[in-house]
């Protein structure tokens, strides 16, 4: 659904906006690369099959450079989580690692911004739930709420 009105997102207490993705730097070493393009799902999946490690949302986008947008609860639920060795991220930094060490087909990126509740502002118009909106599943408009 299209909201054509100017909409907000409303999120209750602090969260994390973490950023996260992959340069192709030599598309024809698809063996360097696809690994770490197969990676990324298996840990989402892992993520939404056990919502208490913390996500909220992703999304991406795909180019040379991919781009994937995460909400988090908290930093301390994603460093859990990208720390743990029962979970798929930890072997797969640790297979990143081995297999780019003196090769740069592929480099991989990530930033992290922890946001207090009330220092963050969103807009969205003529957009379905989109970003925070589709996290919280909570757009607002004029005082009313659209779930």
């Amino acid at each position: 659904m299209i909201y054509p009105h100017r909409m907000k997102a409303e999120m209750q207490g602090d969260f994390v906006l973490f950023l996260i993705g992959m340069r192709i730097n030599r598309a024809w070493q698809v063996h360097r690369w696809l690994p770490v393009a197969r990676a990324m799902p298996r840990m989402l999946t892992e993520l939404a099959q056990q919502p208490e490690l913390g996500l909220l949302h992703a999304d991406a986008w795909f180019g040379r450079t991919i781009i994937m947008l995460q909400y988090w609860r908290s930093l301390e639920q994603l460093q859990s989580y990208a720390r743990s060795k029962e979970r798929q991220h930890l072997p797969a930094w640790q297979a990143f690692q081995r297999a780019s060490d003196g090769n740069p087909a592929v480099g991989i990126w990530h930033e992290c911004y922890q946001i207090t509740e009330g220092s963050h502002s969103n807009v969205y118009v003529n957009m379905p739930l989109f970003g925070l909106g589709k996290a919280t599943g909570n757009f607002v408009l004029a005082g009313k709420k659209h779930q």
